[in-house]
């Protein structure tokens, strides 16, 4: 089976039954080693959702780790929008923290399962390769994902590293956007609202609404086009050029600022237009058609496959960090499409740009809710009260029992 590799979620699931938009799926009957846990477990992604059944079985590596290991496994019985027509995947391997697993932080994760069973390091390190390729080619173009280590010969250069802020998603801190040199000049909590992450299961570069439309009018007016359809923008319309035309010299680059371990120093990754002006359909002999790689977001910003394409990134859980490294695989027409630069003084921005005020896991969220609705309740009650004129009065005797708790709320003696 295909698995889609996604470091913003932590379920290992599979297509259990058939489906018209999955050419194989994993039968459960037919192996010896499965043992279902009979548990129901619903997950649902920025697009899409699934329920199936958790389980577990036995894997086998085909490089590099020898022997068996036995892992949670969800056999996917119904989806909704997960599987897609075209799509060459039959399941997806979440390698986010254990505190996103459904339906509780329970569930070991695939890799926490590999840590343990097999000692391995606990860090993984993934490369996509795909820059310029057209979005609905075929085949792949060489990607890895190496289990336990950085493999040398994936990366050029130097390996910067970001803080992981909160163990769940691997969310980092984003300090200050460039398009074509100039700074948004955004408050940079702006780009951490809510949380900022790398995903390599969303495609696009997602932007908070705010910060998108910033980089758009940034685009729009750095950009060698003079007039451009709205639509392009948010992705309900393609643009098209001759293909003897590389519309790329165009558009500007785009640099995103993360902040270094050392937390008074910062390092840019910067990805060309090669990467968010993505090739998608040919119409005619002389037409090629792109879409614009980066949408706007209601709850995040999200570094997806259109800046994970231009690096090697390691993901190092041992040493809670997240690190970036230019990809020799990034590439396009023998050109380097990706960069990486530092480091820079971080005097110019907050000393902590992420919200330490943040309910993120869906039990606080629900408490929080619960609370603020028993108060509404108590505050209503006492409202009603007040407005009660009274209808008689009671003369205390020495007999009557004044304590703590009847007197909190009703009188207040001691």
């Amino acid at each position: 089976l295909n698995i889609l590799v996604d470091t913003g979620s932590s379920n290992f699931a599979v297509a259990g039954v058939p489906d018209p938009d999955v050419t194989s799926y994993f039968n459960p009957e037919l192996s010896s080693t499965y043992r279902s846990e009979g548990i129901e477990v619903t997950v649902k992604y920025s697009q899409g959702s699934w329920t199936g059944v958790l389980g577990t079985d036995v894997i086998t590596m085909p490089k590099g780790l020898y022997g068996s290991y036995t892992i949670n496994i969800a056999t996917i019985l119904e989806s909704e929008n997960f599987f897609l027509p075209g799509v060459k995947w039959h399941g997806i391997l979440g390698l986010a923290y254990d505190a996103l697993a459904k339906p509780s932080s329970s569930v070991e994760t695939f890799f926490d399962s590999l840590v343990r069973q097999a000692k391995i390091p606990n860090i993984f390190s993934l490369q996509m390769c795909g820059a310029g390729l057209p979005v609905s080619g075929s085949g792949t173009n060489g990607g890895s994902l190496v289990l336990g280590g950085i493999e040398p010969t994936l990366y050029t250069g130097d390996i910067w590293y970001t803080p992981i802020k909160e163990e769940w998603y691997y969310q980092v801190e984003i300090l200050k956007l460039e398009v074509g040199g100039q700074n948004l000049e955004l408050d940079c909590r702006e780009y951490n609202a809510d949380k900022a992450i790398v995903d390599s299961g969303t495609t696009l570069l997602r932007l908070p609404e705010k910060v998108f439309s910033a980089v758009v009018q940034a685009i729009a007016r750095t950009s060698l086009i003079q007039e451009f359809s709205s639509g392009f923008w948010t992705g309900s319309q393609l643009a098209c050029w001759d293909r003897l035309e590389k519309p790329w010299s165009l558009f500007p680059k785009i640099s995103i600022y993360l902040r270094n371990e050392n937390s008074s120093r910062s390092f840019r990754i910067s990805i060309l237009p090669q990467l968010y002006i993505q090739p998608i359909l040919v119409i005619g002999d002389n037409l090629q058609c792109y879409r614009f790689g980066i949408s706007s977001s209601t709850n995040a910003l999200v570094i997806g496959a259109t800046v994970m394409e231009g690096f090697y990134v390691i993901f190092d859980r041992a040493q809670r960090r997240v690190g970036f490294a230019v990809s020799p695989c990034a590439e396009v027409d023998g050109s380097p499409v990706s960069e990486i630069e530092g480091p820079f003084s971080t005097a110019d921005v907050a000393s902590n740009c992420v919200s330490s005020l943040s309910f993120h896991e869906p039990a606080l969220w629900i408490a929080s809710y619960a609370l603020m609705s028993l108060c509404g309740v108590i505050l209503l009650v006492l409202v009603v009260l007040l407005l009660i004129p009274p209808r008689c009065q009671h003369r205390y005797t020495d007999n009557d029992v004044v304590n703590d708790e009847s007197s909190l709320v009703r009188h207040r003696w001691k």
